[in-house]
């Protein structure tokens, strides 16, 4: 996660307008689109709930509900989302379902995420530069912890989790 590497920038509608380097999109607060994956459990019944590395450049050292990033500039979200999985946790193969868009503004992220879920079942492998620690959680006490905003989750996975919940499990 180079800062001189190039990501999409996206319009305030969520239409893909040009590039910019992490650093730049970060400093200038600009619209970009990142993924959003939760990983859930074969049976459907925990979600996978990792901490981010301290050295994050956006909401170190938090826990999310869902991994992914920022899409590259010239990527795809679809794509973006696989090499994320891959990356993050080292999951290959396990098929993605795309369930909706969440735009997420709250300077300095103003993002518009592309949301997708899976099950997995098999070994996970955290990349140490992104994620510190992981672990499964039961449906009901990931509601629960998500629902406390004293809980240290972060502010757009959150977010997106809430909806999920509130779209597919409420």
């Amino acid at each position: 996660m180079a800062a001189d590497e190039l990501v999409a920038v996206y319009s305030p509608d969520g239409e893909e307008i040009g590039s910019a380097t992490r650093a730049r999109m970060r400093a200038e607060g600009l619209w970009h689109a990142a993924t959003a994956i939760l990983v859930r459990s074969g049976d459907g019944r925990r979600v996978y709930v990792h901490r981010r590395s301290p050295d994050k450049d956006v909401y170190p050292g938090l826990r999310d509900s869902g991994v992914g990033g920022v899409v590259d500039a010239g990527e795809s979200p679809d794509d973006g989302a696989r090499r994320e999985l891959a990356e993050e946790l080292g999951i290959t193969g396990a098929p993605l379902r795309p369930l909706y868009r969440f735009t997420f503004d709250q300077p300095p992220v103003r993002c518009h995420n592309f949301v997708y879920e899976t099950n997995w079942d098999g070994p996970i492998t955290h990349q140490p530069e992104e994620i510190v620690s992981g672990e499964w959680m039961d449906l009901d006490e990931l509601a629960a912890q998500l629902r406390d905003p004293s809980t240290d989750f972060v502010p757009d996975g959150r977010a997106i989790a809430l909806e999920w919940l509130r779209r597919y499990y409420d």
